[in-house]
């Protein structure tokens, strides 16, 4: 039996592409970020914060499978895609939910309206599965 000493544990960390911890420590800020403006009551942003955490996650899972630079999109079925991710069914239902989501959060027709479609309960939602998908995303990185 090997224990894992912490010098393994450096070693570990330090396999992970420069930028890829880069895209990883945004997607987190991020989903920092959407919690705050859920205590602010802020919910449409809570939903656009969400999706933008797990596109950067997303992106952290394209540079490191591929050692590129991610494309500049917003589209998570396409860098899951991209990722080479397998994704859970209920991960991936979630993904397109959000995807579409974040066109009415990033670019509301209708202030008024979408604030009323964005409820607190909603947006708690959300942000719940929004942590397990990042969590799941995050576990596909070395």
């Amino acid at each position: 039996m090997r224990f894992v000493t912490s010098f393994d544990m450096i070693t570990v960390v330090s396999i992970m592409l420069k930028a890829t911890r880069e895209w990883v420590k945004q997607a987190e800020y991020d989903i920092d970020t959407a919690e705050q403006m859920l205590f602010a009551g802020r919910y449409l942003y809570v939903v656009f914060f969400c999706h933008l955490a797990i596109e950067k996650m997303l992106k952290a899972a394209v540079t490191e499978r591929t050692a590129q630079p991610p494309p500049r999109t917003h589209n998570l079925i396409l860098l899951a895609q991209l990722a080479q991710l397998s994704v859970p069914r209920e991960h991936a239902e979630f993904i397109g939910k959000i995807g579409d989501a974040s066109i009415v959060t990033r670019y509301p027709q209708d202030l008024s309206q979408a604030l009323t479609e964005y409820t607190e309960p909603m947006a708690r939602l959300y942000l719940q599965h929004s942590k397990e998908v990042l969590r799941w995303i995050k576990e596909q990185l070395p």
